[in-house]
């Protein structure tokens, strides 16, 4: 299993708009198949800062749905709104305490 975190700074405008975007994807992104779970965050203290958190079954499922035309539709009407560019991280768990 691992576990996607994607930084994403949106132009302040642009806020609602992601969000209308994320509520009508939401469902399809967590059904995907290989993706157990699916998470949106906003920054406490500057709201145009979110980060999706996902968990995917193994990284060519996450790839599979990267090569998807879901994911290349989605991702061009996402980064139309951005104010910075995108940090991803792919990330194996180590250990749970």
């Amino acid at each position: 299993m691992i576990t996607r975190i994607v930084k994403m700074t949106f132009r302040v405008d642009e806020i609602e708009a992601f969000l209308q975007l994320f509520e009508e994807r939401k469902e399809l992104i967590r059904n995907f198949e290989g993706c157990t779970h699916l998470q949106l965050w906003q920054d406490k203290h500057n709201p145009a800062i979110f980060f999706t958190y996902s968990l995917w079954d193994s990284e060519e499922h996450l790839n599979q749905y990267r090569a998807s035309h879901f994911f290349d539709d989605t991702w061009a009407l996402t980064k139309q709104k951005f104010a910075a560019k995108p940090e991803a991280w792919t990330l194996e768990q180590r250990h749970i305490l």
